[in-house]
């Protein structure tokens, strides 16, 4: 594998461990809070909880699944169409590539080698105007069902960590601890992505947060709503 396939395939990664990780932990969070004030029952919390953190990972890994495969097709169906071009109108491909490297900085003899190297080899010709003209690289497209698995696994971790309040403690005091550890956890995630994408720890760190809270006060409004309209 190459460095830089390798360092694709960790921003891929990720990138599908963030999404699958924060849409879990935010979207449980917000409903065991809802369900908290509603009913103040923790096992309805956690029963609650349980059947989202399941239906929440299953439904972000199909759609993890369906996006990364529509997005692999589409890449194979534009690298057939260059293909099919190299072979029905080869000299304006190679016109293409010629226009490439000259915009580059190439001339002479040295921009000759190039395009007679390029064009020498079919597969080599399309990936090249694929990166070049359309700037689509094959390493960002990465296994649909990798990506599925990824996601699917990070969301039940991250669904899991607002519930284990609920499974030791009252539910009041329950409600306000899964809101530490789950901003916590959000503050944690965000730095180190901020971290590996060179931005603002802490600024990364505060958004997941924000996101997170957001989540969680429209949960717990709706719970006080229909636990309202429920004693009617």
């Amino acid at each position: 594998m190459s460095k830089s396939k390798g360092k694709a395939e960790e921003a891929s990664n990720l990138r599908n461990f963030i999404l699958g990780w924060q849409d879990g932990l935010v979207n449980v969070l917000g409903i065991v809070l809802g369900v908290a004030i509603a009913t103040t029952n923790t096992q309805i919390v956690l029963l609650a909880g349980l059947v989202a953190t399941f239906a929440e990972s299953l439904s972000m890994a199909a759609v993890a699944y369906t996006s990364s495969k529509a997005a692999k097709d589409f890449y194979l169906g534009q690298l057939k169409r260059e293909m099919q071009s190299i072979d029905q109108i080869p000299e304006e491909e190679v016109r293409e590539i010629r226009e490439i490297f000259y915009e580059k900085g190439f001339r002479g003899e040295t921009l000759e080698i190039i395009v007679n190297t390029i064009t020498s080899d079919k597969k080599l010709w399309a990936k090249t105007m694929m990166t070049e003209e359309l700037h689509m690289f094959p390493e960002d497209y990465e296994k649909p069902g990798k990506s599925a698995i990824t996601v699917g696994i990070s969301a039940i971790v991250g669904s899991l960590i607002p519930l284990v309040p609920f499974v030791f403690l009252g539910t009041f005091e329950a409600m306000i601890a899964s809101v530490i550890v789950s901003a916590s956890a959000l503050f944690v995630t965000g730095g180190i992505k901020g971290k590996l994408t060179l931005g603002s720890w802490k600024r990364s760190g505060v958004e997941m947060v924000l996101i997170g809270l957001l989540a969680a006060v429209v949960g717990y409004l709706i719970g006080l709503l229909f636990g309202r309209v429920i004693t009617l």
